[in-house]
């Protein structure tokens, strides 16, 4: 606001989500603030950076729309909370958030400098197997031990592994494994994330683990029951607009830097489902010397003079990309075309 934004809190309804909008007509480009942490061991993913990257393009593309001769046109800076386990821009989305929106695009650090990287769509699984309390000392055989199947379902899932696609990727952990030593668990519960290169594919993988699920079951008595999917638990692929990507790539160029057009298999975004809903980019850009996310030696280059100098840069490959946009003829029509033509069925 002190910049001359028109901000709005708590947008769509979300506490803690914001719209911050500069300037008036089309096109509207929007970069992201995406903030969140994880547990415990807070910046490793580096949202800190993430949400400076955003306000740094959203104030740089003000100042290019204020300058004399300027064409028409809206910047838009979205905060979007919670990308790591709520999934919140699902929810914006749902919201009706990115209806008048031409283009969106945020920029993730990483080891390594990557203008189309592959991310993986996701779904949540989580199981809830039932059995029955008993003295585990004194009146074993009364009980039914909802741990047993929860051990069995991880190590069913665990040989699946060997038959899974060198892209598909299964992590879980027991989030519940009983009470104490001397009880046969009588509950036990499963969380698990299932990925794959395609929302096709996942639901492939999640069969197969289901079916571990159900053959764990069976074998030691339990009743299991799958929790409902809520809104924010499934992820998209990102679908890397073309346009835009060459576009970041050529600023890169023009900033200096050295990059890799696509890289190898990352983790999951709810920006792949934005990707869904309007032409996107999700560049990851570099910082430290090799330290991977979600690491406790990640948390701290995020918060290194170089690690935010790095941020800067790629701002400012946002705001050229998105400069480019607002002053070429005909290229947002471009940029619209092959959203339209790389659509997933």
């Amino acid at each position: 606001e002190k910049k001359g934004f028109t901000v709005e809190r708590s947008y769509t309804g979300i506490q803690t989500a914001f719209r911050a909008t500069f300037g008036s007509g089309r096109p509207n480009v929007c970069v992201i603030s995406e903030y969140d942490a994880l547990p415990e061991i807070g910046h490793a993913c580096g949202h800190n950076l993430i949400a400076e990257a955003g306000v740094a393009a959203g104030l740089a593309l003000k100042a290019a729309l204020e300058c004399s001769g300027a064409p028409e046109g809206r910047v838009t800076v979205m905060g979007t909370p919670a990308e790591e386990v709520e999934g919140g821009k699902v929810h914006l989305i749902a919201n009706g958030a990115f209806k008048d929106v031409d283009l969106a695009m945020m920029v993730h650090p990483t080891p390594d400098d990557v203008v189309a990287p592959k991310v993986l769509a996701l779904t949540e699984l989580t199981v809830t197997f039932t059995g029955k309390a008993a003295h585990a000392a004194a009146f074993p055989w009364e009980g039914v031990n909802a741990l047993d199947a929860a051990v069995l379902a991880y190590n069913a899932i665990s040989v699946l592994r060997q038959q899974m696609k060198p892209s598909w990727r299964v992590q879980g952990i027991i989030s519940n494994g009983g009470v104490k030593p001397n009880i046969i668990p009588e509950k036990s519960e499963l969380a698990y994330y299932v990925r794959a290169p395609t929302m096709a594919e996942v639901e492939i993988l999640k069969a197969k683990v289901v079916s571990c699920f159900e053959a764990a079951a069976t074998a030691t008595g339990c009743r299991m029951d799958i929790h409902p999917v809520k809104p924010g638990e499934t992820y998209f692929d990102l679908v890397n607009n073309p346009v835009l990507s060459q576009r970041y790539a050529e600023s890169l160029k023009t900033l200096g830097v050295e990059f890799k057009l696509e890289g190898d298999m990352t983790g999951s975004t709810d920006m792949g489902n934005v990707s869904y809903a309007v032409p996107s980019i999700h560049p990851m850009y570099r910082i430290g010397s090799g330290e991977g996310n979600h690491t406790r030696e990640f948390t701290a280059v995020a918060n290194t003079p170089e690690a935010h100098s790095q941020t800067l840069t790629a701002a400012k490959a946002m705001a050229y990309t998105c400069i480019d946009v607002l002053t070429t003829q005909g290229m947002l029509e471009e940029v619209k075309k092959s959203f339209e033509a790389g659509k997933p069925c």
